[in-house]
């Protein structure tokens, strides 16, 4: 049996890590994550719930996430929440792509990448 086990795995679920998301539901948040920026970092993760790259990207930012920092997650399923996605183009300057994330601070995008470059980011530097 152990054979197979290192070969195929444990049939043992792992643990799902999970990070603090706070969903991004409403555009009347982006206010508030405008505000609180002035003092604490704001990360806005863009998901397609259908886009199999989109999945992907989120996994592996979800699996490299280590860090313990004063700085607030938010999720928006853009799918969802269109005119939320729509918004957050507008309100914090970048041009809509999928899977994107941004960080804001002082009320500015101060960085943001789509795809595979979002698992690129330091995010330590913008704390």
């Amino acid at each position: 049996m152990g054979l197979f086990k290192n070969i195929f795995g444990s049939s043992e679920p792992k643990e799902k890590k999970v990070l603090p998301w706070q969903a991004l539901t409403d555009v009347s948040q982006l206010s508030e994550i405008e505000k609180r920026s002035q003092t604490k970092t704001q990360v806005v993760f863009k998901h397609s719930t259908r886009c199999g790259i989109s999945s992907m990207v989120m996994n592996q930012f979800v699996s490299a996430y280590d860090i313990d920092a004063n700085l607030d997650l938010y999720y928006l399923d853009l799918l969802s929440y269109r005119d939320v996605s729509n918004e957050v183009g507008y309100k914090f300057q970048v041009m809509h792509q999928s899977p994107q994330l941004l960080i804001i601070k002082n009320g500015a995008t101060v960085a943001h990448a789509s795809h595979g470059a979002i698992n690129e980011i330091d995010l330590e530097r913008f704390v």
